[in-house]
């Protein structure tokens, strides 16, 4: 069984649709993925899913829509933890048939596994501290050629101003140029195995091969799709609009390791979540740890609504055999 070690797509061959722009630029957005109806549906099933902890917020009193009202751990408007990557609808957007059908596309194959992987909601009325940009890659230099492409499921308008994905156009095609004249792979990072964050000077050094840092745009319905080899981060909204949306990544079946699809099966019993990557990092993404703000009454180890079990769920989390 092939592994993703060992696997390279061709890239430079043409393909006269979406994958064309993906392999040359690093990213793309494809349009009218899930329809509007199932859009907004999953921005209620997320406002439902606030409700439900004991802090108070209302979706129709926006008097609430403030950290003491939210779940503690929440970064930048992502949640990672309470098992809200097993929640009912995370898998309900997960089996968006055009959804997995640009991952069949892209990799080639009807045998895919699903990241378990969080959601973002950012709200309008929620104050928000001033970031810096943290642009990374989410694949280790040690892994060569096209390997991961992530996702985002956008329910929201999400515009110029409205925060979301920055990329550095191109960036993908540099990574091993950059990490064979930068000597940096014993530099610690706080992200796992497959994370890697760059200072400004390496990020002007991508700037000088041509790499333009451009803001994704995307509209309700919208698949965002980008090579993990790609430079990028997230920005805060400066608009008034809700961000909504689920992070989902895809990969072919064959790519994972007996070992690591024992794990990540144990991992769905368990209902935990894990890194951008569906078919290797196989390890808990462990919030707990990340809680260090104020003591957090409402942990949880289950889904508040577990998921409807099939055998597309049980295929894509590594619990049945393709």
């Amino acid at each position: 069984m092939p592994h993703a070690e060992d696997f390279t797509i061709d890239t430079g061959r043409e393909h006269g649709d979406w994958r064309d722009e993906l392999f040359r630029d690093g990213f793309v957005v494809l349009k009218d993925v899930i329809s509007p109806e199932s859009s907004r549906k999953y921005i209620q099933d997320m406002f439902s899913w606030l409700e439900k902890f004991p802090f108070g917020f209302d979706r129709n009193d926006p008097r609430t829509w403030t950290p003491d009202h939210l779940p503690t751990h929440m970064k930048g408007g992502m949640y990672h933890g309470y098992s809200v990557q097993h929640e009912r609808f995370m898998w309900e957007a997960r089996q968006e048939p055009r959804v997995i059908e640009a991952f069949e596309k892209l990799w080639g194959t009807k045998e895919l596994l699903v990241s378990f992987d969080g959601m973002n909601c950012t709200l309008p009325s929620n104050p928000r501290a001033a970031t810096e940009p943290w642009p990374h890659i989410d694949q280790s230099p040690t892994r060569i050629g096209l390997q991961c492409v992530q996702g985002i499921l956008n329910f929201a308008p999400n515009g110029l101003q409205d925060g979301g994905l920055m990329v550095m156009k191109g960036s993908h095609k540099f990574k091993e140029e950059f990490f064979s004249a930068h000597d940096v792979l014993d530099r610690k990072t706080w992200g796992p195995a497959d994370w890697f964050g760059f200072e400004p000077s390496e990020v002007k050094w991508f700037e000088d091969k041509g790499c333009e840092l451009l803001k994704v745009c995307a509209g309700v319905g919208d698949l965002i799709l980008w090579d993990s080899r790609t430079v990028h981060y997230n920005v805060l909204p400066e608009s008034e609009n809700i961000r909504a949306l689920i992070y989902a990544c895809y990969t072919p079946a064959s790519f994972a390791a007996p070992d690591d699809l024992g794990k990540k099966a144990e991992l769905f019993d368990q209902r935990k979540g894990t890194t951008h990557w569906p078919h290797a990092n196989i390890y808990p993404n462990d919030e707990k740890k990340l809680r260090l703000e104020k003591t957090d009454f409402s942990e949880r180890d289950r889904p508040f609504e577990e998921p409807e079990i099939n055998d597309v769920v049980l295929k894509l989390a590594g619990r049945l055999a393709y």
